[in-house]
């Protein structure tokens, strides 16, 4: 490391009587007396002192510190009873949009029973007409039915008459060997089914 000569000669230690040059006290003097706040010969300076530099800080503290606190303190409660305020508009606002919002929903289950129960009318209703609808067709086609039925039947029968003829004549040509009158064997077939 480099150090410069000036800054490398030793420090002699100064002369009785010489100046101390960081605090420009004399060598050897001023260390003799007490502490100055201690000093009872400085007593009545500094209770002025204090008594004044009280007053200030009370008169400051007084005038300007605690007005300025106050201020604080007042607008702080003022904003907290507006906060509440709002808090309890706000919570009746939304009592309100709850009971709102309850009563609708109750009316809209209320209208949707309603809705479905005139949907099961209706589609008992709609069940009900083409059940009648179908039991009217089926008494018709039965109406049918039963009329054919009835013409088949006369009609079987009244050919029952004429094959009764045609076979009774065949048997009696086959038994017989002869002719028979149509007039007396339509007579006899006559009688036989009347019995």
């Amino acid at each position: 490391m480099f150090v410069a000569p000036a800054f490398a000669q030793e420090a002699a230690e100064p002369a009785a009587g010489e100046t101390h040059t960081e605090t420009g006290v004399a060598e050897g003097a001023g260390h003799e007396g007490a502490f100055p706040p201690f000093d009872p010969t400085h007593f009545p300076s500094q209770i002025l002192w204090l008594a004044i530099t009280f007053g200030l800080f009370y008169l400051f503290l007084k005038r300007v510190v605690l007005p300025r606190i106050g201020s604080i303190l007042e607008v702080r409660r003022d904003r907290i009873a507006q906060d509440l305020d709002q808090a309890a508009r706000m919570k009746e606002q939304a009592d309100a949009a709850v009971a709102a919002y309850e009563q609708e929903l109750a009316e809209a289950r209320k209208k949707a029973g309603a809705i479905a129960q005139e949907a099961r009318d209706n589609a008992k209703a709609e069940a009900e007409a083409e059940r009648r609808k179908v039991e009217t067709s089926l008494d018709s086609k039965l109406k049918e039915a039963e009329a054919r039925i009835a013409l088949i039947k006369d009609t079987a029968l009244s050919d029952v008459g004429t094959i009764a003829e045609e076979t009774a004549a065949t048997i009696v040509q086959e038994l017989v060997g002869g002719k028979v009158d149509k007039a007396s064997l339509s007579a006899a077939v006559k009688a036989a089914q009347q019995q």
